[in-house]
C-alpha cells in the first residue's frame, strides 16, 4: 500500500519537476493553470487533507529520529500564494518542529557578509523543517533584475563582472550539495503565476478593505518588470535544478491545486528520507515492562490497568478491590 502511494505521488509530481541539465523557458514549458485533470476544487480538498495527515506523521518521525533536517524554499512573484501555501500545507504539523523565515531586504549587518550568510544562519536543526519564504534565490532573481542591489553588496570589482550570475549559480549548487551530504534535504518550490491571475489578485487586494494591507505600490512597479523576471526565473531553473536539489514548478493560478502540489512534493521528499522512530534496546524494553507493571498496580478500583490498551481492546479486566475478610465473610 505504501509503495503504491509513493508511486502515485511520484507520478503526480513528475510533470512539475525540472529535469537537471535541461534548459527551461518558463512561459513555454510550464502552464500556470495546469490542474492534472482535477476539475473541481472540492475533489482537491480531500487530497490536500490526506497529504496534511501524511506530512504530520512523517514530521513526528523526523523529529524523533533527529538525523535529517528539511529546508523548504518557496519562490514566487508577488501574490503568488506563498503565505497561503505555508498555512494550509503545514496545518497538521507540530509548530515546535517548524520554523518559517521570511527574507526581506538585507540589513546593514547582512550586507557586511557573503550573500549566503543570512540564509545559512536560518537553517533548521536536525529533526526540524525550515521554511524559507523567499530564499537565497533572491540573490539571482531580484538582484539580477535590479543590479543596483549588487552595488550595495560592496563586492570587489572583479566579482561584479559579467560572469557573476554563473558564479552565484555554482556557489548555490555547491552549498546545497554540501547541505544534502550532511543530511539537510532541500525542497525547492517555484509557484508559477500567470500575469492575468496576478492582476486579478492585485485588484482583489485593493477592492477588499480587509486585504488592503497586503498591497503595495511597489508590487505594481515590479509587475512592470514581468518579462525580466520571467527570464531570470528561466535562467535560475535551468542552472540550479540538480539531482540533489531539483526544482518543482507549481502551477499557482488555482490556489487549492498549488497547495496539493506543494504537499505532494513534500510527501515525496519525506517518503524518500523515510525517517523512523529510534530503536529501543532489549534492556530498555525490559525496564519499560517493569515500569508498566508498577503503573498498572496503581490503577484505582474499577479503572483499566492500562487505559491505552483498553481503548485498543487488548487490556486486562479492570482491577477489583480486595475484600478485607477472607471469603468475603464477616
Amino acid at each position: 500500500m505504501a509503495d503504491s502511494r509513493a508511486e502515485r505521488i511520484a507520478e503526480f509530481i513528475g510533470p512539475l519537476r525540472v529535469e537537471p541539465g535541461t534548459k527551461v523557458n518558463l512561459a513555454e514549458d510550464f502552464d500556470p493553470g495546469y490542474k492534472a485533470g482535477i476539475r473541481r476544487k472540492r475533489d482537491g480538498v480531500e487530497l490536500l487533507r490526506s497529504g496534511v495527515e501524511l506530512l504530520a506523521d512523517y514530521q513526528r518521525r523526523l523529529a524523533a529520529q533527529e538525523t535529517y533536517g528539511v529546508v523548504v524554499c518557496l519562490q514566487a512573484l508577488d501574490a503568488g500564494g506563498k503565505d497561503g501555501t505555508i498555512r494550509h500545507v503545514m496545518s497538521g504539523v507540530n509548530p515546535q518542529g517548524v520554523r518559517v523565515t521570511s527574507f526581506k531586504a538585507p540589513s546593514a549587518e547582512e550586507l557586511d557578509h557573503d550573500f549566503l550568510w543570512r540564509y545559512a544562519r536560518s537553517l533548521p536543526r536536525r529533526g526540524e523543517i525550515g521554511i524559507f519564504n523567499r530564499s537565497h534565490y533572491e540573490e539571482v532573481l531580484v538582484v539580477r533584475v535590479h543590479p543596483e542591489h549588487l552595488v550595495r553588496q560592496r563586492l570587489p570589482g572583479a566579482a561584479r563582472g559579467p560572469d557573476v550570475w554563473e558564479r552565484r549559480y555554482r556557489a548555490i549548487n555547491d552549498w546545497e550539495r554540501y547541505l544534502n551530504d550532511n543530511g539537510f534535504k532541500l525542497v525547492k518550490l517555484f509557484l508559477n503565476l500567470s500575469k492575468e491571475e496576478q492582476r486579478t489578485r492585485f485588484l482583489r487586494r485593493i477592492d477588499i478593505p480587509e486585504r488592503n494591507w497586503k498591497f503595495s505600490a511597489a508590487d505594481v512597479r515590479e509587475r512592470a518588470r514581468w518579462d525580466d523576471y520571467q527570464e531570470a526565473f528561466s535562467q535560475m531553473l535551468s542552472a540550479t535544478s540538480t539531482k540533489w536539489a531539483p526544482w518543482y514548478v507549481v502551477p499557482a493560478d488555482h490556489k487549492w491545486f498549488a497547495r496539493i502540489c506543494a504537499g505532494a512534493v513534500l510527501a515525496h521528499t519525506f517518503i524518500g528520507l523515510d525517517p523512523q522512530y529510534p530503536h529501543v534496546s532489549d534492556r530498555t524494553r525490559k525496564e519499560l515492562a517493569e515500569v508498566k507493571r508498577d503503573l498498572e498496580r496503581e490503577a484505582p478500583e474499577g479503572a483499566a490497568a492500562d487505559p491505552y490498551e483498553a481503548a485498543a481492546g487488548t487490556a486486562a479486566k479492570p482491577r477489583k478491590k480486595k475484600s478485607k475478610h477472607p471469603g468475603g465473610q464477616r
